[in-house]
């Protein structure tokens, strides 16, 4: 069975703003009380309640276009990405010919949409239209880029990410994404490149990103001591890198008095609850694995509670609790339907 986060390569592909983008789009003067509200429902995952807010919304005569965005955006949270992607046309729709930031982050939130529904070529064109409008967009290529490599167009995927390289040379960060979207599809030696490439910059990277690309190079070691300097300067996540790279050391024990530790002043880090429970399982501490995802689903906004759920019910399943990891699994499903994994572990799950 499959556990989540574990490894260095993540499903944060496709981070969008989540901003609602009034400022310098002419809607500062205009009243949304109920897209506001909506929005607050979905930063809490209550989608159902999003959608009846924005029936309201509609009904006072709000903003059309941010109206079909947070419908989209609560489709897709329901799992209904067909819904989501008729809802961010219809937001385009509403912009009147203008191509302001809204109308940008609406298009990406309308790829993500397309992607999950199976429709990767239409991700992909949306991505292009994007670029054709914004050519010093690197995240488009970036986003491009996983896409082709996803359908196996390695030569186009690399034309994207070094496109994407071109426009933000400097940036650390995308090389590392680059790199882990290469790994995913099975390129890993190839993704290297770019990590060597990151390495070049030097002087221009900080001790965490140093860390993040020696942990992704594995080359555990420097990871650990530069990562353990960044540490001094408490930058944000090298919490979760440090204890992965003590975790890749062999040090389990060690990676969990970090991540605990870190949690006494920040109970509310998921991520690190997230991994904590994954550092207890592999250690054989089931019971206080289930601790900690269990304190993560307390958070209300968290982005991670599909992982959360899903390494709870590992958790159980370890425990030899299968009955109770099967009623969990059953509401999951309900939840989170495309998981093609989940549905299978169910079939397991109910012969036991």
């Amino acid at each position: 069975m499959r556990i989540e986060m574990k490894r260095c390569v993540t499903a944060a592909v496709f981070i969008l703003t989540g901003s609602m983008l009034f400022a310098g789009c002419g809607m500062l003067a205009e009243k949304h009380e109920n897209i506001d509200q909506a929005m607050q429902s979905i930063s809490q995952l209550a989608y159902e309640n999003a959608l009846t807010q924005l029936e309201a919304a509609e009904q006072a005569g709000e903003n059309k276009e941010l109206i079909y965005r947070g419908r989209g955006i609560a489709n897709m949270g329901l799992a209904d990405y067909g819904a989501a992607v008729e809802c961010f046309e219809t937001a385009l729709s509403q912009s009147g010919g203008s191509v302001r930031d809204l109308e940008y982050d609406i298009s990406y939130y309308l790829a993500m949409a397309e992607y999950k529904s199976g429709d990767i070529d239409g991700a992909i064109a949306t991505y292009s239209a994007v670029i054709d409008m914004r050519p010093k967009e690197s995240g488009a290529y970036l986003l491009r880029g996983t896409l082709r490599l996803e359908k196996g167009l390695y030569d186009d995927a690399v034309r994207d990410f070094n496109a994407a390289v071109d426009r933000d040379k400097e940036n650390p960060d995308l090389y590392v994404k680059i790199y882990e979207s290469m790994e995913k599809n099975g390129y890993q030696e190839e993704g290297h490149d770019y990590l060597d490439q990151a390495m070049a910059l030097d002087s221009k990277i900080t001790d965490f990103q140093k860390g993040k690309l020696y942990y992704c190079l594995g080359d555990y070691e420097n990871a650990r001591n530069s990562l353990e300097k960044a540490r001094g300067a408490n930058e944000e996540g090298v919490v979760l890198y440090l204890g992965r790279t003590y975790e890749a050391l062999g040090d389990m024990n060690y990676a969990s008095s970090l991540y605990k530790s870190y949690l006494e002043k920040n109970p509310d880090d998921v991520g690190i609850c997230n991994q904590l429970g994954l550092c207890q399982l592999e250690n054989g501490d089931y019971e206080g694995a289930l601790a900690s995802f269990e304190k993560g689903l307390e958070v209300t906004e968290s982005g991670m509670r599909q992982s959360l759920l899903y390494n709870q019910i590992v958790a159980y399943e370890y425990m030899a609790d299968f009955q109770k990891a099967a009623v969990l699994m059953e509401n999951y499903l309900n939840s989170y339907p495309d998981d093609d994994t989940a549905r299978r572990e169910y079939e397991f799950l109910k012969t036991r």
